[in-house]
């Protein structure tokens, strides 16, 4: 499947919008537990970036999650890293894994002399990842190959130690995204798509609208910046239920939250809300209160957590033949957000991470919200870890 959307440059109140821009997907089957395509807006084709090196280190902080398993990796715990360059925007992004969940027949690691940091291990810690190259058949004795019951054992080996972690996700064969190869999708995009309203729905102020995203594009005192937290905001930062609507019908979902907020805002983080609202284009006959009942309930909590927030809200839904670009686990909002409202600041992946409730799980409604993570590249968080933690 290729989604590209094309814009011309315009020039709003503020700044220069948007420029010449192309979002690309490849076709494939993305399973939960291996991120392996970062979409991008770009004028050429997507090329997956190589891997360059490996890193071993412990852990600085339990901020980083794990891309394998997607649990938390804990603070002064082991954990390896495949560092990737992204050549068309100039920079190198490390992806950590648990030692435990790392594989080291998929990422070919040649020796220890292969990874950065090796030295720097404990001695037991050394002689751990030597067993494992060894058991890969990485590093083999002179003559002597591995068995099909070395290789059985490594396997029970594996599941034992991700049952430690408390790995308790779902087969990651029930979170696989289709994706269709025949589809097709060109959004032309001018001056004139930036509007004050969406589809006739009176918008508040400081809110725009362009094809299917409503946003607030500068909040006061909102500052860009190449750390971005971003949130999901129903079921994540507020209790909401499709049984109300209104700009007060919400709570918070956490008590912690605006403290959070404010230190991650401290701390030089742009706090960025993804979120959708397929009512605002499914109600045609209730479309201003779908308009203002969500865009009271964002106004409202920015004002409860006193942290100026960036918003975009995701207003389509995907119908017969055709998808929403913008849409999560659609990468749409992300791309523009980060080319076009981020005063050309590249995001520091390694640092940037994204939290919300859609994981896929048994009672989730759906894994929109890893899949979003994952196919952008970002470290994913439930918002009970992040909230509670």
């Amino acid at each position: 499947m290729l989604i590209s959307i094309t814009t011309k440059p315009f020039l709003s109140p503020r700044r220069l919008l948007l420029a010449p821009l192309i979002l690309s997907f490849r076709p494939s089957f993305i399973p939960l537990k291996n991120p392996i395509l970062k979409p991008l807006f770009s004028k050429l084709n997507f090329q997956a970036p190589m891997a360059s090196s490996f890193l071993a280190e412990y852990a600085k902080s339990s901020r980083s999650a794990c891309k394998t398993c997607s649990k938390t990796i804990a603070a002064n715990s082991l954990r390896f890293g495949v560092v990737t360059k992204d050549k068309q925007r100039g920079f190198a992004m490390t992806k950590w894994h648990h030692f435990q969940c790392f594989s080291f027949d998929s990422h070919s690691v040649s020796s220890v002399e292969a990874i950065g940091g090796f030295d720097s291990l404990k001695s037991d810690d050394q002689e751990a990842v030597k067993k494992s190259l060894e058991e890969h058949g990485k590093v083999k004795e002179a003559g002597k190959d591995q068995t099909i019951g070395d290789k059985q054992e490594e396997t029970k080996r594996k599941s034992r130690a991700r049952d430690d972690l408390g790995e308790k996700q779902e087969s990651p064969k029930k979170l696989q995204l289709s994706v269709s190869e025949d589809a097709k999708i060109e959004i032309a995009l001018a001056a004139s798509d930036i509007k004050d309203i969406y589809k006739e729905a009176t918008l508040l102020p400081k809110w725009k609208a362009f094809h299917t995203i409503i946003f607030l594009e500068k909040d006061d005192g909102l500052q860009d910046s190449s750390k971005i937290a971003a949130f999901d905001f129903d079921g994540c930062l507020a209790n909401t239920s499709v049984k109300r609507t209104g700009a007060d019908a919400w709570s918070l979902m956490f008590p912690s939250i605006p403290d959070k907020l404010q230190n991650l805002y401290n701390d030089g983080y742009k706090l960025v809300i993804f979120t959708n609202e397929s009512n605002i284009d499914r109600w045609k006959n209730a479309r201003q209160k779908a308009v203002d009942s969500k865009i009271g309930r964002l106004n409202n909590f920015i004002k409860r957590v006193k942290v100026p927030i960036q918003v975009f809200i995701a207003c389509g839904f995907d119908k017969s033949g055709s998808e929403d670009p913008y849409r999560k686990p659609k990468t749409g909002m992300w791309h523009v957000m980060e080319k076009h409202f981020n005063s050309g600041i590249s995001v520091d992946m390694d640092q940037s991470f994204y939290v919300g409730d859609a994981a896929g799980r048994e009672n989730d409604h759906s894994a929109a919200d890893i899949k979003f993570a994952q196919d952008i590249g970002l470290k994913f968080y439930l918002p009970e870890e992040f909230f509670t933690e």
